[in-house]
């Protein structure tokens, strides 16, 4: 295969790499184009492990792009969540990276560092060698070593202790979809953790929480005097966002945001709610995830 043909294979492997150090679509689509172009520069023949070669030359710019990121969010209006995703039925059969790209794993990434969170992705996800992800980070294969198990330690802390099944999810979201669409509580009041939080994002742009919502009766409070409530036609839809279940909303017939959950032993812990428009474009349709 010729440069083209080597980077279109890959293309959508170095996507979901760009996607999982960054959160953001929208910069992962950059990160590909800029990893294009210093790609075509590159002498074929010197090249040993394509693959190898290609993911470093995107993590590099992507942790490039990730510092910028975290300067925008300093001035982001509430919440920041990540951009979300409608995946296609197969993400979800791969349930490691089912789990890696969810809403509530992502947020998790958030609090890491760039090169913790790079070395942990590249190591944990794409189960790249330590003297590949030495070349891709700018570190010594030891130090690498060092990096990689304080990101594992810091996300085993924080994950959740059971992602729950697929119909757990389901159920848990045809609760919400119950609570928007009837105020009906009480299915959604049995299946919330005490501690829940829920977090919204709008980016300044649409009406959003601006804080975290925290406990049960609270968030249950929040759908009842209507999280999305309007004067307007609504329909809320059970899709895979991220590789697991979510729900889209649609006000009018236009896209509005879409919801995911964070289900640890059989209760929601985590509800997010996107609504910045910007991070709406990828639910028109699949995005193609690769590991």
């Amino acid at each position: 295969m010729d440069g083209t043909e080597v980077f279109v294979a890959y293309r959508n492997l170095l996507f979901t790499v760009a996607y999982e150090i960054l959160g953001s679509a929208a910069d992962a689509e950059d990160v590909l184009q800029e990893s294009w172009l210093l790609w075509t520069g590159v002498d074929q023949s010197t090249v040993l492990n394509q693959r190898a070669y290609l993911i470093r030359i995107a993590t590099r710019q992507a942790l490039k792009r990730l510092r910028t990121l975290d300067r925008r969010k300093e001035t982001y209006v509430g919440p920041w969540l990540p951009e979300p995703l409608l995946t296609s039925p197969d993400v979800a059969e791969d349930v490691e990276l089912a789990e890696s790209v969810s809403l509530a794993m992502l947020l998790v990434l958030e609090t890491l560092g760039p090169t913790e969170r790079a070395v942990f992705v590249l190591r944990e996800v794409f189960e790249l060698e330590y003297d590949e992800i030495a070349e891709a980070v700018g570190k010594t294969q030891e130090a690498v070593r060092q990096i990689a198990h304080r990101a594992r330690t810091h996300v085993a802390a924080r994950r959740p202790r059971s992602t729950g099944s697929s119909d757990e999810h389901r159920a848990a979201l045809q609760a919400f979809q119950r609570a928007v669409e009837t105020g009906e509580l009480q299915s959604l009041l049995d299946i919330l953790a005490p501690d829940v939080v829920a977090l919204s994002d709008g980016g300044g742009v649409r009406h959003a929480l601006l804080r975290p919502i925290v406990g049960a009766d609270n968030v249950a409070r929040l759908l009842a005097v209507g999280w999305w409530k309007r004067d307007v036609e609504r329909s809320v839809e059970l899709v895979q966002i991220n590789g697991g279940p979510g729900l889209l909303v649609r006000v009018d017939g236009e896209i509005d945001g879409v919801v995911a959950v964070r289900v640890d032993n059989g209760r929601v812990t985590g509800a997010y709610h996107v609504r910045n428009p910007e991070k709406l474009s990828r639910l028109k349709q699949s995005t193609a995830l690769r590991r």
